[in-house]
Order: structure tokens, then sequence, then C-alpha cells
């Protein structure tokens, strides 16, 4: 299952950036397991600290000692970031350092956290959104399935006004799948700053047979609504290999 999730996610190589909300570190972290190469995990945005199950050598240092680092170590799975002095919290990288460590380590492929979300489920960039580091080959748009049937509002979407105004939801009204298809698919939705690599919609945390049902309708609304989308994927964690469906 591992060869089946890395090629619906467009993560055999390269450099992979996930934005959007609810879930980005999840999918990476799956996908950063599943990999069988040289893999290195970052972020161009502030990042929670690397959990203690994640098998990996990990190194949190300044960016010019990264550069010269990580490159060295003789790991497969290495995780890296920034000290923050914020509790609990690791501050990305420039954009560019990603690129010159991934070439300079000889990474298979590079995982990037390239935005936050502030544990939300569903969020439209600000105009600085993503950070994503030259040459990206693919950039995963996650949102959250949980989202659906609930008003729009700060507790469920980060930036709650831009995303009003990327999908005409008024706030307090209810999150329906059109609204999610534009969030995917509107210039200034998750589609902002990704010209120039693949974009692949993810709808994570389909966890019941009704999600999957609601899943599959945003599916269709949003592969409909882009000619860069050549598939969706949902995915939950409650599912064996992760995958729901890939559309």
């Amino acid at each position: 299952m591992s060869d089946v999730l890395l090629q619906a996610l467009g993560a055999e190589s390269g450099i992979l950036c996930a934005v959007g909300a609810g879930g980005k570190k999840t999918v990476l972290y799956r996908l950063f397991a599943a990999h069988p190469g040289r893999v290195g995990l970052t972020a161009t945005a502030f990042m929670t600290v690397f959990p203690d199950e994640l098998a990996a050598a990990r190194l949190v240092a300044p960016e010019a000692e990264l550069e010269a680092r990580v490159p060295a170590l003789p790991a497969r799975r290495i995780a890296y970031a920034q000290p923050s002095e914020k509790p609990g919290r690791m501050a990305g990288l420039v954009p560019e350092r990603v690129a010159t460590i991934h070439a300079r380590g000889g990474f298979d492929l590079t995982l990037v956290k390239a935005d936050g979300a502030r544990m939300r489920r569903i969020k439209c960039p600000a105009e600085h959104e993503p950070s994503l580091p030259p040459s990206t080959s693919t950039t995963l748009l996650i949102l959250s399935a949980l989202a659906l049937g609930k008003p729009l509002s700060d507790k469920i979407a980060h930036r709650p006004e831009r995303v009003a105004a990327v999908t005409g939801r008024a706030l307090g009204e209810p999150i329906t799948p059109a609204d999610l298809a534009a969030i995917y698919s509107h210039p200034q939705g998750l589609l902002q700053g990704t010209a120039g690599s693949r974009v692949i919609p993810v709808l994570n945390m389909v966890d019941t047979a009704e999600l999957e049902q609601a899943g599959r309708e945003v599916a269709r609304l949003t592969l409909a609504a882009s000619p860069r989308f050549d598939r969706f994927v949902l995915p939950s964690l409650r599912r064996p290999g992760f995958l729901v469906a890939v559309l």
C-alpha cells in the first residue's frame, strides 16, 4: 500500500509541499514513513516539534548550520527545522534554503509544511502564502471533511473572512461541498502561489461512510472546476493503508 499511497499523492521524488488546513502534518508524516529512499522533512512556516515516535534523525538548528549539517547526515530519514522562542514550536526555513539542502543532501524526496492554519479545518491563504521552495514538484492542497456542515467561523476556519470572500458564504452559514470546491480551485484559494508545480487536492479525515459520500461530491465539483487537477484524494487515519479513494 505504501507504493499506492506515494503514487496517489505524487510523493515519489522531488520537493513536495503541503498547504491548507486539517491534517497537513499527518499526511506528511505518513509519506515520510512510507517512502523507501532518502527523505527529508521540514517546513517554511512554524511547525510543532517533531514527535518522539517519528522514526528519523532530528536536527533543530539555525539555517546556516542546517545547510552544512543536514546533507552530511548519513540517516535515510532526516527531520530538520529552526528553533523558535514559541513553546512547542519550531521555525521554518527560507524556501531557497530548503531547495539547496534537498539538492546537496541527495534526497530522493523532501516533504515541506509550507503554511500555517492554527489547527483549523479549512483556510484560504494570506497574500504572502504559501512559501514554496523553488522547483517544488508537487503541492498538496489539504482541507478537512470535518468542516462540512459546520458554521463558517474562526472556530473552524483560519481567516474566515478570506474564506467568505472566496466562497461567497456568509459568516455563520454552514459550509457546503461547493464551498470546499471553491477553496481548492479559486485563484485566491489554495491554488494561490502554486504555479509551476503539480497540484493535488486532498480532503482529509474522511472517517465515515457519510463523509465519504460528501467527499465524493466535493471531488466531483473540484475536478470540474479547474483543468490543473487530474485527481482528488480522500484519506482517513481510520482506514487501513490511509487511502479511502483516489478519484
